[in-house]
Order: C-alpha cells, then structure tokens, then sequence
C-alpha cells in the first residue's frame, strides 16, 4: 500500500519545500507553510500563480505512475476567463489549438455558471476585468502554462485557473491550505493507479494555513 496527500494548494505558493531563489521581496511561500509531513514530494507541480489540487507522496514508483505523460492521468481545471466566449472559441478548444509547441490535443470543454470555489485572495479585479466567464477544462497533456495558453489563443486570458481533479482524485471538500490522506492499493496490472486503488477518503487529517 502507498500513500497519497492531496492538498489544496493555495494562489500564490511555490509547488515545492522551499524556495531556492527567493525575490526581491523575500522569501514566497512554500508547501511547508501547509504541510508538514516528512519525506513527501509532490507528483507534477502547478505554477506560483495557479491554485488547486497537488498531489504527494513519499512513493516514488506511485509519483511517476501519477506524473509522468506516458500514463495520461487527465486533469481538470476550473478556469476564470477575460469577456464571454462563443460557441466558437469552445470549439476550437474542444478541437485543438496550434500552439508554438505544436497542435493541442482535443479538450473537453464546458461553460460554468458559478465556480463552486472559495474566493480568492487576493480577487480578480472587477474594476479591471468587468466581464468575466467561468469555464472547465479537461486536458490529457502537461505542457508549460497549456491551459492559459489555450484560452489566449481563442482571444480569452485566463485571469484565475484552480486544478479541481487529477485522474480519479478530486479537490472536493478541502479548503485553500487544508490537505487530506489516502491509502491506495498495491498498482494496477496496466501500471497505473487506476480508480479502482484508490480508497475513499477517511476521517484525514488536515492542515490550514499557518
């Protein structure tokens, strides 16, 4: 059996322990703000300014099941974009984009009537971005900033993006900061994770922001 922490990493915080080059206006938070589980490293990672579900372990075979493309866990976003996009742009999303790096893969792609999420701190300015469409995205790739890049590319800047699910785990239930602790079963014979390993969450510990 392995173990898995699925922790709601907050906007603003670097996917890793520390921070190795700081800034000019010091050091920026890291997991250990949030977490102190010894010996746990995170499987992926999502920018300093994206939020949402990270994913850790202490099992390395279980972080490269999780992390590595070959095995296509999709992930789900929730996606706070500039204007109100048409049926058009949905569609180009929904059938891939050129990107610089080359044609996306087809995403699923649905419009939101409310994000279901916490508010940010800080939020997006209304002042600034008076107009503004909540959308889900499920992609099957990793690459660099993909999603922002995807909404860009159709004429709508992601101003908020929040990671709700990784394959079969989801952010549901679990605050900004908080994290919760699953056992899973021994892999599947196809190598990955798979639904079917995973069991549901129990009366977990958690941990807020500090």
């Amino acid at each position: 059996m392995s173990t898995l922490y699925l922790l709601h990493k907050p906007y603003r915080m670097l996917s890793q322990f520390t921070d190795r080059e700081g800034g000019d206006r010091g050091p920026r938070a890291t997991l250990a703000d949030v977490i102190d589980v010894p010996g746990i490293y995170p499987a992926g990672r999502l920018d300093h300014d994206s939020e949402g579900l990270l994913l850790l372990s202490d099992d390395g075979e279980l972080i490269h099941r999780i992390s590595h493309p070959r095995h296509k866990q999709p992930k789900t976003y929730r996606v706070q974009v500039e204007g109100t996009p048409d049926d058009a742009a949905l569609q180009a999303l929904r059938d891939g984009v050129v990107l610089k790096d080359g044609m996306t893969k087809p995403a699923k792609v649905r419009r939101l009537e409310a994000s279901g999420l916490p508010e940010r701190d800080p939020p997006v300015d209304p002042k600034r971005h008076p107009v503004t469409t909540w959308l889900e995205l499920t992609i099957g790739e990793g690459r660099n900033r993909q999603v922002r890049r995807m909404t860009a590319h159709v004429g709508h800047p992601t101003l908020r993006l929040v990671r709700v699910a990784i394959g079969p785990w989801r952010l549901d239930g679990l605050a900004p900061g908080e994290w919760r602790r699953e056992t899973l079963h021994a892999p599947s014979r196809r190598g990955g994770p798979g639904r079917a390993s995973a069991r549901r969450p129990k009366t977990a510990p958690r941990g807020g922001k500090r």
